[in-house]
């Protein structure tokens, strides 16, 4: 039998999971990181693992945003079947979290301090979408996957072929991130036109630039 939840109970469901998206090592992952079955770098040096956890930081902030964006828009969608997919696409999106924190870890860094910034906007962000219309909802899960496929593809071509850990974890991240896309568009998400798409990019690059030091 499935239950219903009030919103007071919905409302207490985001608080947690908000917590434990933006408290390290509040999370666990599904699925191992990829990372594991590869050896460290040996020729990285102190300027290229500074330059590769940048990266990483990038990424772990985005995977905080899209956790916010998939609680937001969970909150707010209208269908039943919406809302169960969107918490799903967030409970996959957790490994990788878990996969990005746990790489930085391993470099010696943190995870971006404005991580609990960028969770209120995209959490609104996505709860307006949702409350607008479930096919706006699901597009801007396509779109915002879109983008970030983008981001992961010119992390890849930066980042040496020797650095296999980090190597490892984003190609993984960038199957799973194309599976949500077509995913979002299949289930009915509209196309967003190519002048959404270019503000969205340009959003994204300022986050993009603020984490990869902060």
């Amino acid at each position: 039998m499935q239950r219903h939840y009030s919103l007071f109970d919905r409302l207490t469901l985001q608080a947690d999971s908000a917590l434990r998206t933006l408290i390290p090592d509040s999370c666990q992952a599904a699925r191992p990181s990829p990372a594991i079955a590869e050896a460290e770098s040996p020729a990285m040096d102190a300027a290229q693992r500074k330059h590769i956890a940048g990266l990483m930081r990038i990424n772990h902030s985005g995977e905080v945003c899209a956790q916010a964006l998939y609680q937001g828009q969970a909150l707010t969608a209208r269908r039943p079947e919406i809302r169960e997919s969107m918490e799903q696409a967030a409970a996959e999106e957790i490994d990788h979290l878990v996969w990005c924190e746990e790489r930085l870890q391993e470099l010696g860094s943190r995870t971006s301090l404005l991580n609990p910034l960028f969770y209120g906007l995209s959490f609104a962000i996505g709860a307006g979408a949702g409350a607008i219309s479930d096919k706006l909802s699901l597009g801007f899960v396509a779109a915002t996957e879109d983008q970030v496929c983008k981001h992961l593809d010119e992390h890849l071509a930066q980042i040496p072929e020797d650095e296999r850990k980090s190597r490892a974890i984003l190609q993984q991240m960038r199957i799973d991130e194309a599976e949500h896309s077509t995913s979002a568009i299949a289930a009915g998400g509209y196309r967003f036109p190519a002048p959404v798409k270019a503000g969205m990019s340009l959003l994204a690059k300022v986050m993009t630039a603020s984490t990869y030091r902060v």
